[in-house]
């Protein structure tokens, strides 16, 4: 009977350090969470698509907190809740954001079937990343699409789908959340963020090949040859060439489309436009108007004065 009290005290004894050391621990190592980060959790769509820069929406409620804390939200924005969110979000920790333009996933690259013909047979796993460690895919574009979905897998948001005529991804501008979880997948930096515009109007190059023009243009019948045409006819400084390759930037861009159609391949793209986009005026030869000028001064009536007539008579 003894024995038994004994091993009943002991383990009380044992029982009540072990709680007297957890308590201690708890307070000396505790890490204080601020409230407001469930708070604004619970605010946030709750996706968890990583497109805010963070991997999850706790993530990103920590980092608002913290930026609120800072005195300022900018560069914070869940893309998926868009501005509403951001607004209450905003509200709820006594903060003003600055609305930024609404984005789109755009696929840059025009090379459907008719315009980028097969060239082999895949037959091994098919997921784009595994196609292009291969190589160059079935086409002999290094550069353009190869159509497999990974990016169609990778939406949360039934936004982008494969087009079973063309081979290419088609992206639904109204479904589209701008997460950016189809351009992390693709392996060959296709799609791109760019913003709306007005009215869901945007002008892009869609080509990524950076092959030189003769090169470019025996892969893709559509391929940027990078000419330099599109450059020299905007009078924004929207378009740049480099690496063989054209690149219109969408916050100097003015929509006025005469990149459209000064482009010999139809690489340029203008999505959502109502009519469209107007001929360029064709421009005078220098020849051509020198000639003309030098015409005109041969044929001009020449002026006879009352002298140069009497001259005239008595000769």
């Amino acid at each position: 009977m003894n024995f038994i009290l004994i091993a009943v005290i002991v383990l009380g004894a044992i029982g009540l350090i072990a709680a007297l050391v957890l308590y201690v621990c708890s307070k000396k190592f505790a890490v204080y969470e601020d409230p407001r980060i469930a708070q604004v959790n619970e605010l946030l769509p709750g996706a968890n698509c990583g497109g805010c820069g963070f991997p999850g929406c706790g993530g990103m409620a920590d980092a608002l907190v913290k930026g609120a804390d800072a005195g300022s939200l900018d560069g914070l924005l869940c893309p998926v809740g868009g501005s509403e969110t951001m607004s209450k979000v905003a509200d709820l920790l006594g903060m003003a954001i600055a609305n930024g333009d609404p984005k789109v996933a755009v696929v840059r690259c025009n090379g459907t079937c008719e315009h980028r013909p097969k060239i082999a047979e895949y037959a091994g796993l098919r997921t784009c990343a595994a196609m292009h460690a291969c190589g160059a895919g079935e086409t002999a574009c290094g550069f353009g699409c190869l159509g497999c979905g990974d990016c169609v897998a990778a939406c949360q948001f039934d936004a982008i789908h494969i087009n079973s005529e063309t081979g290419i991804p088609e992206v639904d501008d109204d479904k589209c959340t701008a997460c950016g979880a189809c351009t992390k997948v693709c392996p060959r930096g296709i799609i791109e963020l760019r913003k709306k515009g007005p009215k869901n109007r945007r002008v892009y190059v869609s080509c990524v090949n950076k092959d030189k023009g003769p090169v470019a243009m025996k892969a893709c019948a559509v391929s940027c040859i990078g000419c330099g045409k599109c450059e020299k006819e905007c009078n924004f400084g929207a378009i740049t060439v480099e690496n063989n390759l054209a690149y219109i930037d969408s916050e100097k861009c003015r929509l006025c489309r005469k990149c459209v159609t000064v482009c010999p391949k139809h690489a340029i793209i203008d999505v959502n436009f109502p009519n469209p986009a107007p001929a360029p005026k064709p421009k005078a030869e220098p020849e051509k108007v020198e000639a003309a000028k030098a015409a005109a001064k041969t044929e001009a009536p020449k002026t006879v004065t009352p002298k140069e007539e009497e001259k005239e008579e008595k000769a």
